[in-house]
């Protein structure tokens, strides 16, 4: 039984996890400018549109990982 009990905690919080995530991308979502950095790759040629938000992944990815750092270390 006990076993059962740490995995319903781990899910617990993991669905927390998923939850705040999917606010926070809500929340980027109306942040403006972001998404169309001047890094960004957008094709459009006739009915094809390609995009890859090359500069925006990394500058998220830096954020992230500043702060990570900084509530890791404590």
């Amino acid at each position: 039984m006990e076993g059962l009990t740490s995995l319903g905690k781990f899910l617990l919080v993991l669905g927390l996890f998923l939850a705040g995530v999917g606010l926070l991308l809500l929340a980027l979502g109306h942040v403006p400018g972001l998404g169309r950095l001047p890094g960004d790759i957008y094709v459009k040629k006739g009915n094809f549109v390609f995009y890859f938000p090359l500069a925006t992944g990394l500058v998220l990815s830096l954020l992230l990982t500043l702060l990570l750092n900084l509530f890791a270390r404590r």
